[in-house]
């Protein structure tokens, strides 16, 4: 079942030896991605996403985040040049969950 979703939120630097850009899922757009992938985890819980910011899209992953209780998005440095994103600033996601992918 693939399940489209959009969502803001901000973009958060995880801090350790390579700095990642990140994005976390609100709570209730990660419960509806769980309702979606239900039966089909991946290793370490993560889900196969198309995602979009702004006129870019890119296949990753999302990471399930204990913290939050909800998903995160790695935003890869080529994404963030081109979009002209920076830590702190709100962006707006598209993402294509299918886990069959």
């Amino acid at each position: 079942m693939d399940g489209e979703f959009s969502f803001s939120a901000p973009v958060w630097v995880y801090e350790g030896e390579a700095a990642w850009y990140f994005v976390t899922l609100p709570r209730g757009v990660a419960a509806k991605v769980r309702e979606c992938i239900a039966g089909t985890a991946k290793p370490f819980g993560s889900v196969k996403v198309s995602a979009t910011l702004g006129t870019t899209r890119w296949k990753t992953s999302l990471f399930p985040d204990k913290k939050s209780n909800s998903y995160v998005l790695p935003i890869k440095a080529a994404v963030r040049q081109k979009e002209q994103v920076h830590a702190g600033m709100t962006v707006e996601v598209f993402l294509l969950v299918n886990p069959a992918v």
